[in-house]
């Protein structure tokens, strides 16, 4: 059986806004890296790649700057993902055994996943999934009525330059770091899974690594809007550490170490900026900020200081969520602090209240905005005194019509995208306050507007979140 895709372009999903303003064009061939100004605090993340051109409204954000921060991630640090659109993927499961297999361009490439499943998982009643690699606590996550899905990691792409396994064997030759291979291995994990795991709800996902497969985990929840929830856990530079201010915990990972101990994770233009990184237009923030408007949670513990969790916990993350709350979405990015060193398997137990918010929408008390025994540091983020007027939160009301809407991918090569078309719920003239575009509209517990501003629809995703597309 193959499997059939829905292809969009972000063009053509952004076209009636586009048609209204056009997008700043992205400088054409991108720039190199000793041409960019030398910038020793966060990179202004609603600015453009020309320097001067900002962000103005949230329509421009989704169909501009988003998908241009996507597509120059590919060519700085990740290189280019793989067009998925010319891949045909297959899947074949034996007991909680998944055999894929993905064909492209006259070559096959192959690996295989195992499903643990949940008590009471049935088709009648599918289970939010985690996919992971690496080591992982199953029982927290099973216990809490959530299957994980686990591959060899190393089967997708060996953590070496040894060009074998089952995305090189279709892409050997291409300059695509191991980071974006490993998380084509996740995307291909959740197709095996829309087509022969029923008792998995495919549209509460969530995609977990530690250490450099906490990287590609943030690599995968990037490239892939299918991805509900991203959980890196410990993941450091290339990862959600910042590449500025890399020395904040005492120890020090930084751009060139990492190149030098592992070039192969990033492409070879990432390279470049080894011993200029202060010339890099983004930072880790900047990634996380892209992830927006699905869910992100960051596992870092106080005993780590070789990944920075101090830097991630008070640069990175307040950093990103000022995008998250001028998206209006703040609650959607969580920091998960915790005692103990890298890669500690509390670390999964850390983030389940977040995860268990976002898949079943469980109450929780836990702060996950708490960065004890850390400050926030403002100063590395200037440009927090002039981000663009946020957008109202109540708007006169209007009457828009019922539309079918759709969770993307960011397959991007930099245009191919899978989509999932859902049912929408129709918004009607009302008094009271009304949810910007972007913004969640409904969901078990939502108890926020429920109708959409003009010229947007409030659009069941599942039974926990719906939102203004």
């Amino acid at each position: 059986m193959l499997f059939s895709f829905v292809t969009w372009t972000l063009l053509s999903l952004a076209a009636p806004i586009l048609a209204q303003a056009a997008c700043p064009a992205t400088p054409s061939p991108f720039p190199k890296a000793a041409t960019f100004p030398t910038i020793t605090t966060l990179p202004d993340p609603f600015t453009y790649l020309d320097g001067t051109t900002r962000v103005k409204s949230l329509d421009e954000w989704y169909t501009c700057r988003q998908p241009e921060i996507v597509k120059f991630l590919q060519e700085y640090q990740y290189g280019y993902y793989p067009d998925h659109s010319l891949e045909t993927v297959t899947a074949t499961r034996n007991g909680n055994t998944l055999s894929i297999s993905v064909s492209a361009g006259g070559k096959t490439g192959q690996f295989s996943a195992s499903i643990l499943l949940p008590s009471g998982a049935t088709s009648a009643n599918p289970a939010p999934v985690i996919i992971a690699i690496g080591g992982i606590d199953n029982n927290v996550y099973l216990n809490a009525g959530i299957a994980v899905v686990t591959f060899d990691y190393t089967a997708v792409a060996p953590d070496s330059n040894t060009k074998t396994g089952a995305f090189w064997s279709l892409y050997n030759g291409r300059d695509i770091g191991t980071l974006a291979a490993w998380a084509w291995g996740f995307h291909r994990v959740l197709d095996a899974l829309e087509m022969r795991a029923p008792e998995i709800d495919s549209k509460l996902v969530g995609v977990t690594g530690c250490s450099r497969l906490g990287k590609a985990a943030l690599a995968a929840g990037l490239f892939d809007t299918r991805i509900t929830v991203t959980m890196p856990m410990s993941s450091g530079i290339q990862g959600l550490g910042p590449y500025r201010y890399h020395a904040l915990s005492g120890q020090d990972e930084t751009l060139e170490n990492s190149k030098a101990g592992a070039p192969w994770w990033s492409d070879s233009t990432l390279g470049t900026f080894v011993n200029q990184s202060e010339r890099l237009p983004y930072d880790a923030h900047t990634i996380a900020a892209a992830i927006a408007p699905r869910h992100l949670i960051i596992d870092q513990g106080t005993g780590d200081p070789y990944t920075n969790s101090k830097g991630t916990a008070i640069v990175v993350f307040p950093a990103a969520k000022l995008v998250y709350r001028w998206l209006g979405i703040e609650t959607r990015i969580g920091m998960a602090i915790r005692s103990g060193g890298h890669c500690d398997l509390s670390g999964y137990a850390n983030v389940l209240p977040f995860v268990l918010q976002v898949f079943k929408g469980t109450p929780t008390s836990r702060n996950y905005s708490d960065l004890s025994p850390w400050t926030e540091m403002k100063e590395a983020y200037p440009w927090a005194s002039s981000i663009p007027a946020a957008p109202s939160t109540t708007a006169t009301a209007s009457t828009s019509s019922t539309t079918a809407g759709a969770s993307t991918t960011f397959a991007t090569t930099p245009s191919s995208t899978t989509t999932t078309t859902t049912t929408s719920t129709t918004t009607s003239s009302a008094a009271g306050p009304q949810q910007t575009k972007w913004g969640q509209c409904g969901g078990n517990g939502w108890t926020g507007p429920t109708i959409c501003v003009a010229g947007s629809t409030c659009t069941k995703q599942n039974e926990w979140y719906s939102q203004c597309i």
